[in-house]
């Protein structure tokens, strides 16, 4: 074998006459230490220098033709002079590759390699995407993620003729758990139904937190025929409860879905219509999925005028709600005189006419602004009672409805000493009605906050006792004075056995435990007489009075 095929297989080029030994040692070590790797390669595919931290890079693997493979991957726009990025998985490194044509010491053209390790900056660079693209709490997707997929997704199934689905996910009365457990239990709750989505078959790289207790899934055109069963296993997530705090709570939620491009071919568009078919599961009674049709694009014009003439309102000092009063009678009394009533809010928008409660109350609750009507009504009703105790009827009391998501607020009890202070009411003659809601979620949240508001001397009342997921238990756990029956239960009384013996129970057991009921819907004189018959003392509905302006109550009943 010749001398210079020799020394090329050694990785040394041969040496030129006038060379001396040491000058070629001297730049070996020279290159040795620079701070990448080097590599030349004869066209031959032979190797013919490779500085030493070019094999630590790759292992040890200089062979000429392995080399060439493997950086190639970097090179793959097949330039003569050029460079990118390659991925060595043995390691799992990144390497920046560039690539130049020179001639080698005896004139011979050859390849010169230089690779640089990136690996710390590609990590940093995925950590900021990281940032960029995925919500810090859950791991999933973020709203600006899941838009830019959302608009591929659009532009592919036009281009292929396909469909996807979007489904908008909101967890029914996340505050209640948020606030009376606290953050860091709801932060838990967030994590186990975002590990548990992504766990779904068909949407483990697609769902997206878009913000607080919402989440987005996209159903790709390649598993849109599979829509049915995974819907099927997102409601399967909140069938079981969850164990926080030391105890299994229940979590359900809403959702709305809109198929692409068949409903909406932008990213606003399937959103907003998403949105709105949200909404409506909402509107339905929450727990459900509703899919988007037509009559929701008229329906959210509503919304949208519902919402800002609301905001306009409250505003203007909470001005067009008005409060209406329905007496309540003591029909154990000669003449069944009235003992009071209850405050009943009602809207009468200057834009928009009177507004069914039913409309607005949902949407002033699921936009946050119960907080300031709700003030706003209590204050008037203290207000009007302690006009009708000056007026000669120091007996008479009122009862005010507080919303869940008022009785959630830390300064509740607050709110409702200032009010006394700032009319002069009594405090016995305010009862406060509340439903089983948050009591089912945490009862010594319950307990702690309508603890706070009778220290006051405020009663409370357990409103549409019956309905939900009513135990007798909750009767004795909770700090109440006074049970109201649901008129569910009043609808087929003497018709119906259940009923009547519900009225009954209840009634015994109150009695046992030193509470008082009062009956609500009473319409026909057969519930009447049956109530009166089951010694009952305190009735409300239709067969006495309809909710009425202050002025006209007073003016029949002061």
């Amino acid at each position: 074998m010749k001398q210079e095929e020799k020394q090329e297989e050694n990785g040394r080029p041969a040496q030129q006459e006038g060379q001396s030994v040491s000058f070629y040692i001297s730049g070996v070590e020279i290159l040795n230490n620079i701070g990448c790797g080097i590599c030349i390669c004869s066209s031959q595919e032979k190797v013919l220098f490779a500085n030493e931290r070019f094999a630590a890079f790759f292992n040890g693997k200089v062979d000429g033709k392995g080399v060439k493979e493997l950086l190639s991957q970097a090179l793959k726009d097949g330039k003569e002079n050029g460079g990118g990025e390659l991925y060595f998985e043995e390691s799992e490194k990144w390497f920046d590759v560039h690539r130049k044509n020179i001639r080698w010491l005896d004139q011979r053209m050859a390849e010169l390699y230089t690779v640089y390790d990136i690996t710390e900056i590609k990590r940093y660079q995925q950590r900021i995407e990281r940032q960029a693209n995925n919500d810090f709490l859950t791991g999933l997707y973020n709203r600006i993620r899941c838009e830019k997929d959302l608009d591929e997704q659009i532009c592919l199934t036009r281009e292929k003729g396909g469909e996807g689905a979007l489904l908008y996910m909101d967890l029914d009365d996340f505050k209640h758990i948020n606030d009376g457990l606290g953050h860091q239990y709801g932060d838990v709750l967030l994590q186990g139904i975002s590990y548990s989505l992504k766990r779904i078959p068909g949407i483990e790289s697609s769902c997206y937190r878009m913000g607080g207790d919402e989440f987005i899934i996209l159903v790709t055109d390649t598993v849109f025929s599979r829509l049915d069963r995974i819907l099927e296993d997102i409601c399967g997530i909140f069938e079981k409860p969850w164990f926080l705090k030391g105890a299994d709570y229940y979590c359900t939620m809403s959702m709305g879905i809109v198929r692409f491009p068949t409903d909406g071919d932008t990213v606003q568009e399937v959103i907003k219509k998403a949105d709105l078919a949200l909404l409506e599961a909402k509107k339905a009674g929450k727990n459900r999925y509703k899919f988007y049709t037509a009559k929701e694009e008229g329906s959210s014009f509503k919304r949208l005028d519902l919402e800002k003439n609301m905001r306009n309102a409250i505003i203007d000092a909470c001005n067009e709600f008005e409060v209406y009063y329905q007496p309540i009678v003591d029909i154990s009394k000669p003449g069944n005189p009235c003992m009071g009533a209850e405050a009943l809010i009602r809207w009468n928008c200057g834009n928009l006419g009177f507004v069914s409660p039913a409309d607005f109350i949902p949407l002033a609750e699921y936009l946050g602004l119960i907080n300031p009507i709700g003030d706003h009504v209590l204050l008037q009703s203290c207000r009007r009672c302690k006009h009708w105790n000056d007026s000669g009827h120091p007996e008479y009391k009122v009862n005010v409805n507080l919303s869940v998501v008022q009785l959630l607020r830390n300064d509740m009890a607050e709110r409702v000493k200032d009010a006394l202070q700032q009319t002069g009411l009594n405090p016995k003659n305010l009862t406060l009605e509340v439903t089983e809601s948050l009591a089912i979620n945490d009862m010594a949240r319950m307990k702690q906050i309508l603890g706070q508001i009778k220290n006051l001397g405020v009663r409370v009342a357990l409103d549409d006792f019956g309905t939900g997921y009513s135990s007798l238990n909750h009767i004795r756990e909770m700090p109440i004075d006074l049970i109201k029956i649901d008129r569910c239960f009043i609808e087929d009384l003497g018709r119906d056995e259940f009923a009547d013996a519900f009225v009954r129970i209840v009634c015994e057991l109150a009695a046992v435990i030193g509470m008082n009921v009062c009956v609500e819907g009473v319409e026909y004189e057969r519930q009447y007489e049956i109530l009166k018959e089951m010694q009952i003392h305190m009735i409300q509905g239709f067969y006495f009075d309809r909710p009425m302006k202050a002025e006209e109550f007073e003016k029949k009943y002061l």
